[in-house]
């Protein structure tokens, strides 16, 4: 048995590769590197990915091939790891996990990207005003919840974790430019998965050049005003370990 990740470079098909990590489901990382912002042709050529777009997986036995995050780790949690990382329905924290597992696509990423696209709008527009106020609001709540339960879902490290983690982090590098120093809860959480050792080696493996994002502040500037990937505002200092931005 063997998954096929491709996997597009600082992007959220990141949380793929830490899943397979977590639960040691064998796999081949195929990495494409964007253009200098979109998408290659290199993954949206593939014939399977309809809408070209990473994450993107093929299992090399069943012939099944997917996209969207959250079906692709439901897929691998259940076909190939007997659904560890995901609680059953008997638990008592299911609820706590549904609800969270889709939570980061559903809720987190859309406040977080809709912020992103909105960040040359005047801070006094209305528009600008809903936006992020929804954004805080939705960051409030994680950190509330975050305050009282040490993993998203409970007392378990779950995929809701896994999913949720891109959001916060990676995501920064594209926006919004969001401090996350007023959620200490937030902050705790990040740096408790950043610690697990499936974390560091996913990261190490899908980009290792890029400085990962699990402190408060995010960098002065977006990817798209410096050019994407051209840039090495995301990479790692070689001689201090450390993000140049």
């Amino acid at each position: 048995m063997m998954i096929v990740i491709h996997h597009l470079g600082i992007s959220q098909s990141e949380r793929i590769v830490w899943l397979c990590e977590e639960l040691g489901v064998p796999y081949q990382l195929v990495k494409h590197i964007r253009d200098p912002i979109a998408s290659p042709e290199s993954l949206t050529s593939l014939p399977g990915n309809k809408t070209g777009k990473s994450p993107y997986i093929e299992d090399t036995d069943t012939g099944v091939s997917l996209s969207e995050s959250c079906a692709i780790c439901d897929y691998i949690i259940y076909r190939h790891a007997g659904g560890k990382l995901a609680l059953q329905p008997d638990d008592i924290h299911y609820p706590d996990y549904l609800y969270w597992y889709h939570y980061a696509n559903g809720t987190q990423q859309p406040a977080m990207m809709t912020s992103m696209f909105l960040s040359h709008v005047p801070t006094d527009a209305p528009i600008k005003q809903a936006v992020e106020q929804r954004l805080h609001a939705m960051l409030k709540h994680t950190n509330d919840r975050l305050a009282t339960s040490k993993w998203l879902a409970g007392p378990e490290f779950t995929a809701a974790d896994v999913m949720s983690v891109y959001g916060l982090t990676t995501q920064r590098y594209w926006g919004p430019q969001v401090s996350l120093k007023p959620y200490p809860h937030i902050l705790r959480w990040l740096a408790d998965c950043a610690s697990r050792e499936a974390y560091k080696r996913a990261m190490e493996k899908g980009d290792p050049e890029m400085e990962c994002l699990v402190g408060a502040e995010p960098p002065n500037v977006n990817m798209f005003e410096v050019g994407g990937t051209k840039s090495d505002h995301w990479k790692k200092k070689l001689n201090e370990g450390q993000a140049t931005l």
